[in-house]
């Protein structure tokens, strides 16, 4: 299964290369398939290492809002135990 989180970029590389930040954790994923140029503060879905699809900002936070309040609700009711750590 996928999930698709927005990835904020904070640093672009000149191999085509872009450093994402995915709700604090920072990896390094390729920009060459995405569709459209992207800039420093754009976010993108990534799959497989790759930026697919650039989002608009408001679409991005309220989506990570959402996702955060997943998680929180999860952790409240404990239902973590049963999947594995969130």
């Amino acid at each position: 299964m996928c999930l698709a989180i927005p990835s904020e970029i904070v640093g672009i590389q000149e191999n085509g290369l872009a450093v994402v930040d995915t709700m604090g954790t920072r990896r390094v994923v390729s920009l060459s398939i995405l569709p459209e140029p992207a800039c420093i503060g754009d976010f993108v879905i990534v799959h497989v290492g790759y930026a697919i699809q650039k989002l608009d900002r408001e679409n991005a936070v309220e989506g990570v809002r959402l996702l955060r309040e997943i998680i929180d609700q999860i952790e409240k009711t404990g239902e973590s135990e049963q999947y594995g750590p969130v």
